[in-house]
């Protein structure tokens, strides 16, 4: 037979996790219709000599539910070999909606995830009221890759609720069988799954905590019975265990969850997973009770991100060190080379920095706790201060941070800083890993990716878009994890390819894709590993309304094919289109 195209000469990582071997692969319809040698003729040849060819990979965390309504790229994540995002994660989203809540709604995903809300008022098309109809408006834009997309608790709090949603108010028995009931209708439309956060650190752009931070048990139990008897979907959360109050909670929000996870008729149930420096251990006993549950029979999965889970600090970006400063509120109106004109002076420069920084969260502001904490506690932070260089390194020694570079140079720290901000004409990025970097080392961050019930997420593509890059984890796993990295064990590569493919292909029951198998579809990854790596994030001004976002490429991805479309070729997106909405249970 003559193949719609071939990929030849190619060793074969097929997504389920064994030793790799050498074949062709034909593809007709989309669908992988042969592997092996001399299969015949094609329309069209990729030469993957000297290459791996692996399964698409599927992004289990992202944001791009405002994105996705106006924007075909879907960059980062396509530059990252990524051929399917699961989007609505962490319970925000823009449906259902009544059309007196549009600028609730995004405040909300402005406030919780960092996209500007200008740019989502002037992006978004608002052709939608019901979940299935936001579906329906999603499907109707092609894309360079597939989506998938939960209903998120936030706003269908709101649509069911109204004000009483954000009152902290507990919903009533009504509320919740119309909240079940809408959330089924979903479900039957195709949505992937159910989605919910309770984070603390989540607030919406007016200072506001979310709408679902607090719900009962009560009303998460009666929502997640919307999947009984379904045969598809899974339920998702995002839990701080309310740790910036008073007391440990940990086993009253675990009981929360608990409650939530078995009400779901025997769904998978993943939550985010990481090592938070005010509560070192805390993840340890997430695991612990995920261990507990999967022993009662639950299918309980951790996403776990493949590195620290940080921020980048400069004068582009949301945040930066001086932003709280008297003086520089005094220019923080001015384009931003001006600004960096003014901060270059030396007159400018001994004011700045013989001033204390004023408060930012607070009652009324977006802005997180974190970032006055930040400050508070700068000398500490600074020992995880680092510049990425050219050749991004997410793993640095202490010694290598800023703060124990100031201490070699004999200058204040604060003084340092404000020289490494204004570094490349004020272009500079410093990267802070918040989380999974207590000790300095990506020591927990192994045990937690080689768990038995961990799963790769937490990329966030299309979310933070002013403070992080990580929907280059992909990317970043199979290179430094499986061939880079000296400071502890590695991955080996058949391993990462399965932890990016078919581990999450069989939780989210898309059984179409993850494997490198006749009859799936021929969402494929042809990658030069040996020249595999991330490139610097920067800053571009791409989105509705000039609003700025961080992007981040790669090198080493000779093709990238969705349903045997090249939608990437030697490391650069194509003008092709085959991405589509993934319905589940269709």
């Amino acid at each position: 037979m003559t193949f719609d195209q071939k990929i030849t000469g190619g060793l074969i990582h097929d997504g389920d996790g064994g030793e790799p071997y050498r074949a062709d692969i034909g593809i007709t319809g989309g669908r992988i219709a042969g592997i092996g040698s001399d299969l015949g003729d094609a329309n069209r040849t990729i030469d993957a000599a000297g290459c791996i060819v692996t399964p698409g990979f599927i992004d289990l965390h992202s944001h791009y539910d405002g994105q996705a309504t106006w924007d075909d790229r879907l960059e980062p994540s396509v530059c990252h070999g990524v051929t399917t995002t699961v989007m609505g994660n962490c319970g925000v989203g823009f449906a259902p909606v009544h059309q007196s809540d549009h600028e609730r709604l995004i405040k909300l995903m402005e406030g919780v995830e960092d996209i500007p809300g200008t740019a989502l008022a002037e992006g978004l098309k608002w052709n939608w009221d019901s979940f299935p109809e936001y579906m329906n408006a999603l499907e109707a834009q092609n894309r360079t890759i597939d989506i998938a997309v939960h209903i998120g608790h936030d706003p269908l709090r709101v649509y069911v609720m109204g004000d009483r949603a954000i009152a902290d108010e507990d919903a009533t028995d009504e509320d919740i069988a119309t909240m079940r009931d809408l959330v089924r209708a979903a479900m039957e439309a195709g949505a992937i799954g159910f989605s919910t956060g309770r984070s603390d650190v989540h607030k919406t752009a007016d200072g506001d905590f979310t709408p679902s931070s607090e719900a009962t048990a009560r009303e998460l139990s009666g929502i997640a019975s919307a999947f009984e008897g379904l045969g598809h979907g899974v339920v998702q959360a995002v839990s701080d265990f309310d740790l910036e109050r008073e007391g440990d909670r940990f086993e009253a929000e675990w009981k929360v969850l608990e409650a939530y996870v078995k009400a779901a008729g025997g769904r998978p149930f993943s939550m985010s997973l990481m090592q938070r420096d005010f509560a070192p251990d805390q993840w340890k006993r997430i695991l612990a009770k995920a261990e507990e549950m999967k022993r009662q029979g639950v299918d309980m999965r951790v996403q776990v991100a493949p590195r620290g889970i940080g921020v980048f600090l400069g004068l582009q970006c949301t945040f930066h060190f001086f932003m709280g400063y008297p003086s520089y509120k005094t220019i923080a109106h001015l384009p931003f080379e001006e600004r960096v004109a003014v901060m270059k002076t030396p007159e400018f420069k001994a004011q700045i920095l013989a001033e204390k920084t004023d408060k930012l969260s607070g009652p009324g502001s977006s802005v997180p706790p974190l970032a006055d904490l930040l400050m508070e506690h700068i000398d500490f932070v600074a020992t995880k201060l680092f510049r990425l260089g050219d050749n991004p390194d997410y793993e640095q020694p202490p010694e290598q941070s800023l703060a124990a570079q100031a201490a070699r140079e004999g200058i204040p720290l604060m003084e340092k800083l404000y020289d490494t901000v204004l570094e490349r004409d004020g272009q500079e990025l410093i990267y802070f890993p918040i989380y999974n970097y207590t000790e300095g080392d990506y020591g927990n961050v192994h045990a937690m990716m080689t768990h038995p019930q961990a799963l790769q997420g937490l990329g966030d593509g299309g979310a933070h878009v002013g403070t992080i890059c990580d929907a280059s984890t992909p990317t970043y796993l199979m290179s430094y994890w499986t061939r880079d990295r000296t400071r502890g064990p590695r991955i080996p590569l058949p391993r990462a390819v399965q932890m990016l493919t078919s581990d999450i292909t069989d939780y989210l029951g898309l059984n179409d894709r993850g494997r490198i198998k006749i009859g799936q579809k021929a969402d494929l990854n042809v990658i030069d590993h040996d020249r595999l790596n991330v490139l610097p994030p920067y800053m571009v001004k791409d989105l509705p309304a000039g609003g700025q976002r961080l992007l981040q490429k790669a090198k080493g991805y000779r093709a990238t094919l969705v349903s045997g479309v090249p939608v990437v070729l030697n490391d650069v997106v194509t003008d092709e289109r085959p991405g589509r909405l993934v319905r589940a249970g269709r």
